[in-house]
């Protein structure tokens, strides 16, 4: 008797269009891959947005003169700023705890006056909401740089010589835009094809068992290796073309640059969905139950990716002993490959890193499956 070959390309073959056809006649799958991603990245990249615009700010003109209406019309004038004008400090001081403004400025009685005498700075006061840090920093630092910008001007206009001992020149590679889209875009791509790598495969295995239909499959010659690829290469098709979707609306929707390869995105598409489907058919294994399957695929997927990939929180900031779990996360190393391929292209050391541990990791989880898998009931 002759030793069953491991994998039989024509059994193999029958698997993978059975389960092609299970995705057709399963409007889920389908949703899964084409849909959902659609909605969870227009979410992201309209709803998220860590660029300040439109800050409310109060603001409370003191003195009557000429050059104090002109800075305030020029922090009107500002694309950061929704001004709020008011007579009373009172007023602004309730706007502020209320939350109705995110600043104060307050150009006092002798601000002309003091414009006026070389070498006195003029009297700007700015107050900013310490509840929320960021914001406040932003405040501060946009109407420091209203204040200059203004200064500059007026010198100008009346040709008189600016006193800058130290001119700051902001150069920022990579996103000259400094826009926030543009690193929040690629890494929101990573997050969501790991819920719908791991949501894809996280059914199939339990639908089986729920079917019945895992009895029948398990009385056949199908082996170990033919049952899990079977299940793999249909749901790895629809994640690439997922993937696809994804980096055609980043590109052409929210005009997100793409610097890289794509053969390169591919073969990091490629590796990353070995993680997220192995990991979906692991826990489709070791439950048995659709639901069960898809709430630990949430779970196990979606949080450790958004909160320890570096997505959302620097990973530098955190304690050590979670920076040392950010290690085990694939997410990190995806959303790395991405950042990186979209907006500086090919830097070969951080991909070289990146590719190395997302062999590892699909290697883990798709071992991990394939030991879990037995052939009997039990």
């Amino acid at each position: 008797m002759t030793r069953q070959s491991a994998i039989d390309a024509r059994r193999l073959g029958a698997l993978c269009r059975k389960e092609s056809f299970q995705i057709v006649r399963d409007p889920s799958s389908i949703i899964i891959a084409f849909v959902l991603p659609v909605i969870l990245l227009m979410i992201f990249g309209y709803g998220v947005n860590l660029d300040a615009a439109r800050i409310r700010i109060g603001i409370l003109n003191e003195d009557s003169g000429p050059d104090a209406a002109l800075f305030a019309a020029a922090l009107a004038a500002s694309p950061y700023f929704e001004p709020h004008p008011s007579p009373s400090r009172a007023e602004l001081t309730r706007w502020l705890t209320a939350g109705s403004v995110r600043g104060i400025v307050v150009l006092q009685s002798d601000f002309g006056a003091r414009l006026a005498r070389p070498g006195t700075p003029a009297p700007l006061e700015v107050i900013t909401d310490g509840a929320e840090p960021n914001t406040a920093s932003f405040v501060a630092a946009y109407v420091q740089g209203a204040w200059q910008s203004w200064v500059r001007q007026r010198a100008l206009d009346r040709a008189v010589p600016v006193a800058a001992p130290i001119e700051v020149v902001a150069r920022y590679w990579f996103n000259p835009a400094a826009l926030s889209k543009n690193f929040i875009v690629p890494g929101s791509i990573a997050i969501i094809m790991t819920i719908i790598g791991a949501l894809l495969t996280s059914l199939v295995i339990a639908r089986e068992w729920e079917r019945g239909t895992m009895e029948a499959l398990l009385s056949t010659p199908v082996t170990r290796a033919e049952l899990l690829l079977s299940k793999v290469l249909p749901y790895y098709v629809l994640g690439v073309l997922s993937m696809l979707i994804c980096v055609a609306l980043a590109v052409f929707v929210f005009d997100v640059p793409f610097r890289g390869s794509l053969p390169l995105l591919v073969v990091y598409t490629s590796l990353f969905l070995g993680s997220s489907l192995g990991l979906g058919l692991l826990l489709s294994t070791a439950t048995r139950n659709q639901f069960n399957a898809a709430q630990a695929a949430l779970n196990a997927a979606f949080l450790p990716a958004t909160m320890l990939s570096g997505f959302v929180y620097e990973i530098s900031s955190m304690p050590a002993p979670i920076r040392a779990v950010t290690y085990l996360i694939p997410a990190r190393y995806f959303i790395s490959a991405l950042q990186t391929l979209f907006q500086a292209g090919f830097v070969g050391r951080i991909l070289l890193h990146d590719l190395l541990f997302l062999i590892a990791s699909a290697c883990f989880f798709l071992g991990l499956t394939a030991l879990r898998t037995r052939r009997r009931l039990d």
